[in-house]
């Protein structure tokens, strides 16, 4: 077993998913242990990610634990062999660790949709524009700091997956910088939204009735439904939210605001008028 310097989400997902697929058993961690001739300790370890663990041992207690689901056991075989060192690791000591873990969420995601209320999400930002909503920080961020997030920021915009963006009037209007800025990330929003894989649509203020106005969230597709993620903010940084309760319940949330938005044919006039206005 391989011991990580500092698990990674993607690691201790692995881990988790272990564990439920334990507990789901009514396995304990000792009766789990002694099926792999290791200690309590040593699954411990594995279950929350601190040490690698083989592709023979994932099959071995994907079987004694019964589960039959082979696209799971396989998603989970390919976390555990994964020995990716993504471009994100020059960033490790320098920045936060979450955003890390977004990046190699996003690196390894099969599609993802995005809510936006206030702010056209990072994956979307122009550079001007990623540096005002990193300015506006409490406490502020050393020039070092500042531009250590702007450059991580800007090497993670490759769109390569199907890619869903619902996002509201408000942070289409809120400028965050100056109007200049503004009419250029307005632009950037136009362009990306030409991509055969990406879809753009606005919620508008005349909008009646919408309580979901404050439901920003990034949802991100893994390898099989059991692995998607969600990421929503929090002052501290980024929160995970991965149990199969809460992703269906932000499934649920997310077609119900793209079934109020508009079609993605007249957000995209939506936005030119926007852009013309400034």
């Amino acid at each position: 077993m391989v011991q990580h310097r500092e698990p990674t989400a993607r690691q201790m997902r692995l881990g988790l998913e272990l564990r439920r697929l334990r507990e789901a058993a009514g396995l304990t961690a000792i009766e789990a242990a002694a099926l792999l001739g290791a200690n309590r300790v040593q699954m411990s370890h594995i279950e929350s990610g601190l040490v690698g663990v083989s592709e023979e041992r994932v099959r071995r207690l994907a079987s004694h634990y019964a589960c039959t689901d082979k696209e799971f056991i396989d998603a989970l075989v390919a976390m555990a062999i994964d020995r990716t060192r993504g471009w994100w690791e020059e960033y490790r000591g320098l920045l936060p660790t979450s955003f890390l873990d977004l990046s190699e969420l996003n690196h390894h995601a099969s599609f993802r949709r995005d809510v936006a209320i206030l702010y056209v999400p990072g994956l979307l930002q122009t550079e001007d524009y990623a540096r005002a909503v990193f300015s506006a920080r409490v406490p502020e961020l050393t020039d070092e700091e500042l531009e250590l997030r702007v450059r991580h920021r800007m090497a993670g915009q490759e769109i390569a997956i199907p890619y869903e963006l619902v996002i509201h009037e408000s942070a289409l209007r809120i400028r965050v910088s100056d109007r200049a800025a503004s009419r250029t990330q307005l632009a950037r929003l136009l362009e990306l939204s030409g991509a055969d894989n990406v879809t753009v649509r606005v919620l508008p203020f005349e909008l009646d009735g919408f309580a979901r106005a404050a439901s920003t969230m990034t949802y991100v597709g893994g390898p099989v439904p059991k692995l998607d993620t969600v990421v929503r903010d929090v002052p501290q940084g980024s929160s995970f939210i991965d149990s199969e309760a809460q992703l269906g319940a932000f499934r649920t949330r997310f077609r119900k605001v793209e079934a109020v938005s508009l079609d993605p044919e007249r957000s995209r006039d939506f936005i030119n008028r926007l852009t013309r206005e400034l």
